[in-house]
C-alpha cells in the first residue's frame, strides 16, 4: 500500500500505526535500531525532528520503505517488484 504524506503530522500517525500493526512496542522498535524507547516516542510524537538517517533506520525496522515520487507520476507497487537494496 502506498500512503502519500504531506506533513510531519501524517508521518507521525503512520509510523505509530505501522509499529502497532506489527504488535511491536516502542521499546522493541528502539532495540532494533539501537535507541531507547523514549527516542521512539519522541520520533512518533514529532517526526519533523528526526534525521533522515534515523528515519530510514526506523522505516527499515518496521519493514517499510520511503518512495519519492514526482508530482503527477503514477506509481504502482506490485509483489513482483524487487525490494530496495538493504
Amino acid at each position: 500500500m502506498n500512503i502519500p504524506l504531506h506533513s510531519p503530522a501524517q508521518l507521525s500517525t503512520h509510523l505509530k500505526s505501522l509499529r502497532q500493526s506489527q504488535k511491536l512496542t516502542q521499546a522493541q522498535v528502539g532495540a532494533r535500531i539501537g535507541v531507547r524507547q523514549t527516542r521512539i516516542a519522541d520520533i512518533e510524537k514529532n517526526p519533523g525532528a528526526v534525521s533522515v538517517a534515523q528515519l530510514m533506520q526506523l522505516l527499515h525496522a518496521l519493514d517499510a520503505r520511503l518512495l519519492l515520487v514526482p508530482p503527477g507520476a503514477a506509481t504502482v507497487m506490485t509483489a513482483e517488484m524487487p525490494p530496495a537494496d538493504w
